[in-house]
C-alpha cells in the first residue's frame, strides 16, 4: 500500500472515531478532571454468546459480582441463549465484539452471514478462520497456518458480515452502547480500523480502546490462583480517573474444558483461567475493596450525555 493511501486511511479512521466520540457526548480531557477526582472503573468482560457456561458465568458475574459490561459474540454458538441473559438483566452495558475469527480446535462456528456471500472470510468447511494472523507455534492446535490475513478478505465482504452482526445485535439486545473486536481482528489493518471507525459512526456506537480509559488491564495472562489476588491489588492502587480491567468470564465445566484440546493440563486449561476470572469479579473481598474505597464501578453506555 502507498503512503498516500496509508495516510488517508489513518484520517479517516481518526474522523470517523472523533465523529462517534461526539455522538457519545466522551470529552477527551484528562479523565481526573472530567470526574473531580472520583475512581471510575469498567469491568469488561469478553465473549458472552460463545458458550453456555460463559453465558451463565455473565449473569454471575453480574448479579453476584461486579462486572458492568458484556461484549456479545453475534456468531456464537449460545447467541440466543445470551440475548435471554442480556434482556433480563438491562443494567449490564453490552457492546457487540465484532468476530471475524473462530480460534479453538474442537469447536467452531460461523459467520451470520451465508458462507456463499463472504467466500473470502472462511475455510473450506465454512469457518471463520482460527487466527487474524497465522503463527506457527500453534499448527499442532489451530489445523495449518493459513490466518484471516493470509486469506486476503475482502473490504467489502467485512463490511458486509460486520453490519450483520451489528445489526441482529441492535434487533435483539436493547442495551447495546459500543463495539469491541475479538481478537483484534477487526481493526488488524489501516483499511478495517477505518471501517470499524465508520460503522461506529454510523450506529452511533462507541468503540473499545477509544473512549477515555486511562489504563486498561487484562486478567488473561494472570495465572488462575492469582487473579483474585491480582483484581484486589489493581483496586488497592487506583488512582482519580477512568479505569479498565477485561476479562473472559466462565466456569470449569465439562462443556468448557472439551472445547481446545490445546489446554489439556489443568493449570492452563481455559476452563480453569475462566472460572477464576468469575471467581475474583464475585469475591467479597474484591466487593469490599471497592466499598471501602468508593470506587464507582461503570459502564460504557454511562460515559454518554445525560
Amino acid at each position: 500500500m502507498s503512503y498516500k493511501r496509508r495516510w488517508y486511511l489513518l484520517v479517516l479512521t481518526l474522523a470517523a472515531v472523533s465523529s462517534a466520540w461526539a455522538v457519545l457526548g466522551i470529552a477527551v480531557e484528562n479523565s481526573k478532571d472530567k470526574f473531580g477526582g472520583e475512581i471510575r472503573l469498567i469491568v469488561r468482560g469478553d465473549d458472552i454468546g460463545f458458550c453456555h457456561a460463559a453465558n451463565a458465568a455473565f449473569e454471575q458475574a453480574y448479579k453476584n459480582g461486579i462486572l458492568t459490561c458484556a461484549e456479545v459474540m453475534v456468531p456464537g454458538p449460545w447467541f440466543n441463549q445470551a440475548v435471554e441473559i442480556l434482556k433480563r438483566n438491562p443494567g449490564l452495558d453490552v457492546g457487540v465484539h465484532l468476530t471475524l475469527t473462530s480460534e479453538w480446535d474442537l469447536y467452531k462456528w460461523k459467520p451470520v452471514t451465508p458462507a456463499s456471500e463472504v467466500p473470502s472470510l472462511v475455510d473450506k468447511d465454512g469457518y471463520f478462520f482460527a487466527r487474524t494472523d497465522a503463527n506457527p507455534a500453534y499448527d499442532k492446535y489451530y489445523c495449518g497456518t493459513y490466518g484471516f490475513l493470509q486469506a486476503r478478505p475482502k473490504l467489502s465482504e467485512v463490511e458486509k458480515e460486520l453490519r450483520a452482526q451489528i445489526e441482529l445485535a441492535l434487533r435483539e439486545i436493547p442495551n447495546i452502547s459500543h463495539l469491541s473486536c475479538h481478537m483484534g481482528t477487526a481493526e488488524a489493518t489501516p483499511e478495517l480500523k477505518a471501517l470499524t471507525a465508520t460503522l461506529a459512526e454510523e450506529y452511533k456506537l462507541g468503540i473499545v480502546g477509544y473512549m477515555g480509559v486511562e489504563r486498561s488491564t487484562s486478567l488473561w495472562k494472570i495465572p488462575p490462583e492469582q487473579k483474585e489476588k491480582t483484581v484486589a491489588e489493581i483496586l488497592k492502587n487506583l488512582e482519580p480517573g477512568l479505569w479498565e480491567i477485561g476479562c473472559h468470564p466462565g466456569l470449569d465445566t465439562p462443556e468448557m474444558r472439551a472445547i481446545s484440546t490445546r489446554y489439556d493440563d489443568p493449570n492452563i486449561r481455559m476452563s480453569v483461567h475462566r472460572a477464576a476470572v468469575t471467581k475474583a469479579l464475585t469475591s467479597k473481598k474484591v466487593k469490599e475493596i471497592i466499598r471501602k474505597r468508593n470506587i464507582k464501578l461503570i459502564s460504557y453506555r454511562d460515559l454518554k450525555k445525560n
